[in-house]
């Protein structure tokens, strides 16, 4: 008989959240280097023979050496299953980040040694907070020049509101990184680089007699700072790290591999396994109950050479079997799984069965979109991902009035996966329909993927809208003859959104019109809201 909980319980599903540019794509490729899924880990910017790395596999990511797309890996460590979900660093991303946190269990939150805290990851922070997801922090970069040790503590608390408490604590400033002080298992351990940092670090167990010897004052100041940190009780509690009231801290640098395997250890020793989760109406889903998921993302082509459509569910009760007849919750339709798959960046196995926490790439899923739940036996839906509201809008056009059908399938697509809210009027019609991001660039995804994706080449003109917010049927026609405000239909959704040039107008439109349906949008991000 198959040991649900069990399996379960070899799970660790989580995700990287950092700022851009603290390394969160390196830190990526560096576990599954630890973990023996790749033989070689890859750089952002690949130099001198060093290749790219596995999870920014778009082409606009290899070039503009960021992440902007979520990937999963899977991989195997000390017997148990990792399901690590990267996710965009830049702000203007957010969106999709928000939806990958619906599926993980636990998130690494890596900080820059020299930048500490910066607003990035201070908002996907906050994200974790919402949803009580627990955070182990890694401090990345000390073989760099930074900030002091104990300063970083003290910002992680004030910032966070967590008690940190170090597994790990350095040997060396920042610059200056020899290895760790293991305070659980009361050791130190020296980092040695290898060329180019492409392979694992090599390490060696230091005796108390030997790191004073090699490592001399450095190692006195690490001891002394240890014992400060006993003294003052900073030390690891699961319970309090699992009601996101602490983080467990750990100090080392991506790119070298230094500290990488340490994080794996913790993340099977202290990261916690699948929950039960809520459903729409609170009541928790039992992990041993017949299959749910929820899918969280979707991505169309990435196997040019198929052109297929992908939906990532994260398996949330229950043990997935490829061919099974599953039922989309949204439609109440039977949705059929004989292509499931495990993916590993852009690469893909057939996977013939999963488990709670697990991650499954289900192909050719035309009629799922983020959000939606799928199940087996007893209905369930989980709570619907919502969209962030959107700052800035264009109109997009097709620059070949013969390449129609390829722009209006092209958008569809883009809308579906969720790299782009789609906001349509029967003024503006299906040619000319208004793009909402949360940032610019999404704008610059959705013309590179139009261009090398649909054959369809587009056109932005961007609007003077700044803010939207939700509305009704009744309140259009009037919303509609006010100055610096529209309102349109969300594809997705079919929400209808009043957009406004400026908070300013909205206010004064609001204050003259007080019976109007204005109803600020989840997630929203706008001034007026932080």
């Amino acid at each position: 008989m198959i040991d649900i909980m069990g399996e379960g319980g070899r799970r660790r599903t989580f995700a990287v959240i950092s700022h851009p540019d603290a390394g969160k794509s390196t830190m990526t490729e560096a576990l599954a280097l630890h973990a023996s899924a790749i033989t070689q880990a890859g750089a952002v910017h690949g130099k001198a023979g060093r290749r790219g790395v596995t999870s920014d596999w778009m082409e606009i990511e290899r070039s503009r050496g960021i992440s902007i797309t979520s990937a999963a890996l899977r991989f195997d460590y000390r017997g148990h299953v990792f399901n690590l979900v990267d996710t965009p660093g830049h702000a203007d991303f957010s969106e999709d980040t928000y939806r990958v946190l619906a599926a993980v269990d636990c998130a690494v939150m890596l900080i820059d040694a020299a930048k500490g805290m910066e607003p990035q990851t201070m908002k996907l922070f906050e994200v974790c907070r919402h949803r009580r997801i627990p955070v182990i922090t890694f401090v990345n970069k000390w073989d760099r020049p930074g900030r002091d040790a104990l300063e970083l503590l003290d910002e992680i608390e004030d910032r966070t509101r967590l008690r940190p408490t170090p597994v790990t604590w350095p040997i060396g400033a920042a610059g200056h990184f020899h290895g760790v002080i293991d305070r659980p298992a009361g050791r130190a351990v020296r980092y040695e680089r290898t060329p180019g940092g492409a392979t694992k670090a090599l390490t060696r167990e230091l005796t108390d007699e030997q790191a004073l010897a090699e490592l001399g004052e450095d190692w006195r100041r690490a001891g002394e700072e240890t014992a400060l940190l006993s003294a003052i009780g900073a030390d690891h509690d699961q319970k309090a790290f699992e009601a996101h009231e602490s983080t467990p801290v750990l100090f080392g640098a991506a790119l070298p591999n230094f500290g990488v395997a340490r994080l794996l250890d913790t993340m099977v020793e202290l990261a916690p396994p699948p929950a039960p989760r809520p459903d729409v109406h609170d009541t928790p889903r039992a992990l041993d109950a017949p299959f749910s998921g929820l899918v969280f993302k979707v991505q169309a082509n990435m196997d040019r050479a198929h052109r297929d459509r992908i939906a990532f569910v994260r398996v949330c009760s229950g043990r997935f079997e490829r061919g099974m007849v599953l039922t989309h919750a949204a439609t109440g339709r039977p949705f059929a799984t004989k292509y499931a798959q495990s993916v590993f960046g852009q690469d893909r196995t057939t996977l013939d069965e999963a488990y709670p926490g697990d991650v499954v790439g289900l192909v050719n899923a035309g009629a799922l979109r983020p959000g939606d739940t799928l199940f087996d036996g007893p209905p369930v839906t989980y709570p619907p991902i919502p969209s962030f509201a959107p700052e800035h809008f264009a109109v997009a056009r097709g620059r070949d009035s013969g390449k129609s059908k390829q722009f209006r399938r092209g958008i569809d697509q883009l809308d579906a996966e969720g790299v782009i809210q789609v906001l349509r009027s029967d003024l503006r019609g299906d040619q000319a329909p208004v793009l909402a991001a949360v940032g610019p660039m999404q704008f610059e995804v959705v013309q590179h993927r139009m261009a090398a994706e649909f054959g369809a080449e587009i056109s932005l003109d961007r609007l003077d809208y700044t803010l939207a917010r939700r509305t009704d049927a009744a309140s259009a026609p009037a919303l509609d003859r006010e100055r610096g405000c529209e309102v349109l239909t969300r594809s997705g959704d079919q929400a209808m959104l009043a957009v406004f040039t400026d908070q300013w107008r909205m206010r004064t439109i609001a204050r003259d019109q007080p019976g109007l349906t204005l109803e600020p949008l989840i997630a929203d991000t706008s001034r007026e809201q932080r």
